[in-house]
Formats: C-alpha cells, sequence, structure tokens
C-alpha cells in the first residue's frame, strides 16, 4: 500500500480508537493491496498490512502486491484462513469488520470466531479515504474516459434504424476492445423510442427506428478504474418536443457542469440541474438523483443528490447526469464524469453532444 494510503489509514483507525481492521470488499481490498483474485482478506494493524489468501494466488498475490507499492506482506493459507487471521489480530483489543460489505452468515462466524467484546462495525472506513483521487487514479480515470469517447464515435456509423439495443451495445463494448483491449465499467445501456423512458433500461431485441430517441449510457475500465458517460440521439430530425427535451437536458446538464468547484455542496449540484428542468415544467420528469462518485466503483461516495451531504473537494470525480423521461415518448439524459479540481471542473469525457443523426 502507498505511503499516503497507508498513514490515511492507520489516522482514520486511530480516530476510531480501533488497533486493526478486517477488510473483505474486493474493492477495498484491490485499493489497499493492488489484489484482484476472488479470495482474500486483508489486515491493516499499525504499520502491518497482510493480504491471507489460497494457494491458487501465490504468485499472482506477490506479483500485484510487489507492483501496489508499500509493504504488504502475503500470507497463504487453507480454506478461510482464520488461523492466519487469529495470528495477525493476536492481542489486538479493538477490530474493525467492513458492516457495508459482508453478509449477516459471515459477519457472525467472523464475530463469533474473534471474540464479540473485540470487534466493531465499520462503515465507509475504506470509501471514506478513496474519495478523493491521486494523481496515479486521475490517470487511469482519464483514460478510461477516452477509450469511451473513441469507442462511441466509432459507434457512429452503426447507428441506424432497423439494428437491436442488444447489438448497439455489443458494437460499442467491441469498440472499447479493439482500441484498447478494454472491458465496459458495466452493461451497457442502450434505450430506444419508448424504452428510453426507462432510466435503467436493459439492452431488448427492440429494433431502433426512424424517430427514435436513443439513449446510450457507458463508460470503459482502466487498471479497475471506471468512466461513465451519457449521450442521446435521435435518428432523424428532432419533433418539438423531442428537440425541446434534448435543449433542456443539455441547459441543466451544463449548469450542473459549471456548478462543481472545491467548497460546494454536492446538494448544489443537483439543485442547478433540477431547477433548470423544472423552470423548463419538465421537473416532474426527473425521476433520479443528479449523479455519483466514480472510481474503482461505478457507483462509490461522494452522492450528488438532493439529499447528499457531502462538501466538494480537489480529488473527487463525479458524474453529472440530469434526465428527463416522459413515458410513451422516450428520454433524454446527458452525462458527464467531472474531476473537481483546485478551480472548477475539468470533465473527463469529452464525447461531443450533437445528438441528431441524420437518416
Amino acid at each position: 500500500m502507498s505511503t499516503d494510503r497507508a498513514q490515511a489509514l492507520r489516522d482514520a483507525l486511530a480516530e476510531r480508537s480501533l488497533d486493526a481492521v478486517v477488510v473483505t470488499a474486493a474493492t477495498n481490498i484491490r485499493y489497499l493491496s493492488g489484489f484482484t483474485g476472488s479470495s482474500g482478506t486483508v489486515v491493516v494493524r499499525g504499520e502491518i498490512t497482510t493480504l491471507i489468501t489460497d494457494g491458487r494466488y501465490r504468485a499472482w498475490a506477490a506479483e500485484q502486491t510487489g507492483a501496489h507499492g508499500g509493504v504488504i506482506e502475503v500470507v497463504i493459507a487453507p480454506g478461510k484462513g482464520r488461523a492466519a487471521l487469529q495470528e495477525c489480530l493476536d492481542g489486538a483489543e479493538s477490530i474493525g469488520l467492513e458492516s457495508d460489505h459482508i453478509s449477516w452468515a459471515d459477519a457472525t462466524e467472523l464475530t463469533e470466531f474473534l471474540g464479540s467484546e473485540r470487534v466493531e462495525a465499520t462503515a465507509g472506513l475504506i470509501e471514506g479515504l478513496r474519495e478523493i483521487k491521486s494523481d496515479a487514479e486521475v490517470l487511469n480515470l482519464r483514460a478510461a474516459a477516452e477509450i469511451g469517447d473513441v469507442a462511441l464515435d466509432r459507434l457512429a456509423d452503426d447507428l441506424r434504424p432497423g439494428i437491436s439495443e442488444i447489438e448497439v451495445a455489443r458494437r460499442l463494448a467491441q469498440h472499447m476492445y479493439d482500441h484498447a483491449g478494454a472491458l465496459p465499467s458495466f452493461d451497457i445501456i442502450v434505450a430506444s423510442g419508448p424504452n428510453a423512458a426507462r432510466p435503467h433500461h436493459q439492452p431488448s431485441d427492440r429494433l431502433l427506428a426512424s424517430g427514435d430517441l436513443v439513449i446510450i449510457d457507458s463508460g470503459a475500465t482502466v487498471e479497475g478504474y471506471r468512466s461513465d458517460m451519457t449521450r442521446t440521439f435521435v435518428l432523424g430530425a428532432p419533433t418539438g418536443q423531442q428537440q425541446e427535451m434534448l435543449d433542456v437536458v443539455q441547459r441543466a446538464q451544463q449548469a450542473g457542469v459549471n456548478a462543481v468547484a472545491p467548497g460546494v455542496p454536492a446538494s448544489n449540484i443537483d439543485a442547478a440541474c433540477r431547477s433548470a428542468i423544472s423552470e423548463a415544467g419538465l421537473g416532474d420528469y426527473f425521476t433520479h438523483g443528479t449523479g455519483h462518485g466514480v472510481g474503482l466503483d461505478i457507483h462509490e461516495a461522494p452522492s450528488v443528490s438532493s439529499a447528499s451531504t457531502a462538501t466538494l473537494a480537489p480529488g473527487h470525480i463525479i458524474t453529472v447526469e440530469p434526465g428527463v423521461y416522459i413515458p410513451d415518448v422516450g428520454g433524454v439524459r446527458w452525462e458527464d464524469t467531472v474531476l473537481v479540481t483546485t478551480s472548477g471542473a475539468d470533465p473527463l469525457t469529452r464525447s461531443p453532444k450533437q445528438p441528431i443523426v441524420e437518416l
């Protein structure tokens, strides 16, 4: 683990009067150790970080932790590695256990094994550290955004009536892989016609048709870091209602991006987007929060919604993604992944917002 992450975690443990923490969430394990195997536990205690895994990952674990930076002890142990875990925690009086990422059965078993008087549930301990991205993390996220931009540009010739939503999603994923060997950062959303009124529609066999609004929500992955971008298209000349939806949501999204700055409450970004849409009389059709943090997870802190209590700071990377969804008409969403800088916002996703597809 890098020196900065190690010290930040030690400080967080000290603030909670914890001697150690047992990390079981796969994403948090990767963040702390670099390890991406399917079976592992990380224990952080004082100056020592230990990855416990099984024999399948002997070489892999050594390679990944070695490349991650810092000193990480790798212990290969059979089964669940409980004996190794007990040894790591011998003498620790207070032990944090991630409550957000563990099943009831596993939490009960570990609490009984370690001793209920020593175990304390923690929430957001590692996630809090992950909110502010390092320069290296920003580079990965920027690269993921660039791959997403290129892939969407290469998709332009494929957006025609007669192609299915599923096929559009498949071709977009293929463009990412062909360009940089990258995988999508989540299941690509392609929603056309009336399906575009469903914010998280799953691509179907429906064939795109002339006159459709088409929402495409996608991103790429680089070294585990994910981008997120939505663009909306209309196949052919838009109707008056469609053009209004496209224009209103684009103005709202730009208002949200313009509001991004250090020291600004995240809820203000939501308010800026929501106000622009409400002023146009479409407020009832904006049915979700404005955005979320992005990193090793596609949805992570900070939340960008009316209920968010977060304050933006340099190094936060968030999405700004207002939308309008009208049943039986369709939907429009514009979304960018945005880095909070010392002076404002730096959009990482840069695909042009040119919605009209000439047929």
